[in-house]
C-alpha cells in the first residue's frame, strides 16, 4: 500500500483540524439557537392547540387571524415571504443575509393558524427559524458562499431535527433540500451534529416527540415488495396531487385577490365555515392523534382526502406554517386505507405512506428513508427504501417548493450551453 509524502499528510490534517475547529463550535452554537427556537415553537404549539380545543369559538376568528396575518406580511415582510424557497434561493446562489424578522414572523403566523384553526404543519417554520439564525452568523466576518451555504445547511438541520427528533434524516434534508445539488461532503458532518444537539437539547428542556408504534414488521418478500412498489406509486401520485393543488390554489388566490390580506381572510372564512357546519375538527391543525390512530385502527379513506383539501385551502390562501405534518397524515391515514389490498400490515402501510407522501412531494428520498428508520426501526428500511424512491420517481418533477424547479431548469440550461 504506498505511503503519503509526510508534507501531504502534515497539509491533509492541519486541513481537517481547521475544519473541526472552525464547524464544530459553529454547530454548537446554531444547535443551540435553532434547537431553543424549535422547544419555544413545540411549546407554543401544544398551547395554542390546547386553547383551540377548549375553546372552540376560536375557529371562529380565523379569517381575522388570517387577515392579521397577511397584513403584517404585507406591509414588513414581503422579503421574508417566500419562507422556505427563500431559504433554497439562498442555498443555490448565496446572497444577501436572510433578514432576522423571517423567524419571528414565521413563529407569530404559525401559532395564529393552529390557535384560530388552520390546517397546517410546523416543518417550515422550524425550518426557517433554523436557516434564519444560523445565518445572522454569517454578519459577523467575511464569509465564501460555500462556507454560508453550510451555515444555512446546519440551520436547516438544527430546526428540522429538534423538532422531529429524527436528526440523521435532519442532516440528510439539509443537502437533498436544493434540487440537482450534488452532496457536499463538508456540510455534512457539521449539519449532523448540529441536528443532533438540537434534538437532545429539545429533550433536555422537557420537551418530547409523538411516537408511532409498528410492533411488527414482516421479513422483507417478493410480495411485500411489490405491495412496497404499489403503495409508492400511489404516495408519490398523491404527493403530486398535493402540491399541484397547492400551487393552483394560490395562483387562484392570487389572480382573483388583488389585496394580499385578504386571500388568507377570505381562505380563513372557506375553511372556518366547513368546520363549524360540519363539525370536521379533525381535518385542522396538527392532527397528530388522528395520526397516532391510523397505526392502531382502521380509518376511511375520506380522512385522507379531507385533510388534503382543508390544507391545500389553508395554505394555499396564504396562511403560515408548513406542509409536512399534513403530509405525514395524509399519507399515515392513506396507508391505513390500502391496508385491506395490499400484503403488508396496516401500521407498516401508515409508517411507509406518513414518510412516502413527503419523500414525493419534497423530492427527499433519502431523509426520509432514513426518517422511517428513526421513527420506526430498522426493520422498515427496506420497505421504506422502495417506498420513498418509488414516491420520488413518481411524483414527476412537481413538488413543494417552486424553486427547487427554476433552480433546475437554470441548471439544466447552463449545462446544456457548456
Amino acid at each position: 500500500m504506498p505511503k503519503l509524502p509526510p508534507a501531504v499528510m502534515k497539509d491533509s490534517i492541519e486541513t481537517t483540524v481547521r475544519y473541526l475547529l472552525l464547524w464544530i463550535p459553529l454547530a454548537v452554537l446554531v444547535a443551540l439557537l435553532a434547537g431553543g427556537a424549535a422547544a419555544l415553537f413545540l411549546w407554543l404549539l401544544e398551547w395554542a392547540t390546547d386553547t383551540r380545543n377548549t375553546n372552540r369559538w376560536l375557529i371562529a376568528l380565523l379569517p381575522l387571524g388570517g387577515f392579521a396575518v397577511g397584513w403584517l406580511y404585507h406591509k414588513y415582510g414581503e422579503s421574508v415571504a417566500a419562507g422556505n424557497d427563500l431559504l433554497i434561493t439562498e442555498l443555490a446562489r448565496p446572497g444577501k443575509t436572510i433578514p432576522f424578522r423571517m423567524a419571528p414572523m414565521v413563529l407569530f403566523g404559525t401559532i395564529v393558524s393552529h390557535l384560530f384553526g388552520g390546517s397546517a404543519g410546523r416543518e417550515g417554520t422550524a425550518v426557517q427559524m433554523g436557516g434564519t439564525l444560523a445565518d445572522q452568523l454569517s454578519r459577523v466576518g467575511t464569509w465564501s458562499h460555500d462556507n454560508r451555504r453550510i451555515l444555512l445547511k446546519m440551520g436547516v438541520a438544527a430546526g428540522f431535527g429538534g423538532l422531529f427528533g429524527t436528526p440523521l434524516a435532519a442532516a440528510v434534508f439539509a443537502l437533498e433540500f436544493l434540487a440537482n445539488e450534488r452532496f457536499r461532503n463538508r456540510a455534512l458532518l457539521p449539519s449532523l451534529v448540529a441536528a443532533i444537539l438540537a434534538d437532545q437539547f429539545v429533550h433536555w428542556l422537557g420537551l418530547s416527540h409523538v411516537q408511532y408504534d409498528v410492533p411488527f414488521v414482516p421479513d422483507f418478500t417478493l410480495l411485500g415488495f411489490g405491495s412496497a412498489l404499489v403503495a409508492g406509486v400511489i404516495f408519490g401520485l398523491v404527493g403530486m396531487a398535493f402540491a399541484a393543488s397547492m400551487h393552483g390554489v394560490k395562483h387562484l388566490f392570487t389572480r382573483w385577490i388583488a389585496y394580499p390580506p385578504l386571500r388568507p381572510f377570505v381562505g380563513g372564512v372557506l375553511v372556518a365555515s366547513a368546520v363549524l357546519l360540519t363539525g370536521a375538527d379533525r381535518y385542522i391543525g396538527l392532527g397528530l392523534p388522528v395520526i397516532v390512530e391510523a397505526f392502531h385502527q382502521p380509518l376511511p379513506i375520506w380522512d385522507s382526502i379531507l385533510k388534503f383539501v382543508f390544507t391545500v385551502v389553508t395554505l394555499g390562501s396564504g396562511f403560515k406554517g408548513g406542509e409536512v405534518t399534513p403530509l405525514f397524515y395524509i399519507g399515515a391515514t392513506l396507508g391505513n386505507a390500502l391496508s385491506p389490498i395490499l400484503a403488508l400490515p396496516m401500521p407498516v402501510l401508515a409508517g411507509l405512506g406518513l414518510v412516502a407522501v413527503f419523500a414525493g412531494a419534497a423530492k427527499t428520498p433519502i431523509a426520509c428513508t432514513l426518517m422511517a428508520i428513526e421513527l420506526f426501526g430498522g426493520e422498515m428500511a427496506m420497505y421504506a427504501f422502495v417506498a420513498c424512491m418509488v414516491a420520488w420517481w413518481s411524483s414527476g418533477s412537481i413538488g413543494i417548493y417552486p424553486s427547487q424547479n427554476r433552480i433546475k431548469e437554470q441548471q439544466s440550461r447552463s449545462e446544456t450551453q457548456l
